[in-house]
């Protein structure tokens, strides 16, 4: 009873209800990536680390796990150079290089500073500057 109840409020928290008898073969990407976080929402963690999420994903697709990636309540770890996909998500960013810590901040604060994104492998998407990157509050 209690595998099943905590499948469904997975599910449900990823935008997947009713999704609990489908088939991987029948789901997008979007819908696998999705269907992949709410089987570790099911084990209740404090903390969600992520590799890549929105890599091979369409625009809609991307855009509702922005949705369900911001909803949770949980500490997220995202690994990623999709630096849009960051601001939508994220208050902190940490940027490694060669693996150390080359910068632990404010999103705003280190994306502002184009010279150190340069300079670690990172860059403002084209069409993008660092100010349009930032959401306006």
């Amino acid at each position: 009873d209690e595998v099943i109840l905590r499948t469904e409020m997975a599910l449900g928290a990823v935008g997947l209800p009713g999704f609990e008898k489908k088939s991987a073969y029948h789901l997008s990407l979007g819908q696998k990536k999705r269907a992949a976080i709410a089987t570790v929402l099911s084990m209740q963690p404090d903390i969600l680390a992520i590799d890549e999420p929105s890599s091979n994903l369409d625009p809609r697709s991307r855009r509702e796990l922005i949705k369900v990636l911001r909803s949770l309540p949980v500490t997220k770890i995202l690994i990623t150079h999709d630096l849009p996909f960051v601001v939508e998500i994220c208050k902190r960013t940490i940027i490694m290089d060669e693996g150390k810590v080359v910068a632990d901040g404010k999103v705003e604060e280190i994306f502002s500073d184009g010279a150190l994104l340069e300079i670690h492998g990172l860059e403002i998407p084209y069409g993008y500057s660092a100010p349009s990157l930032l959401p306006t509050l």
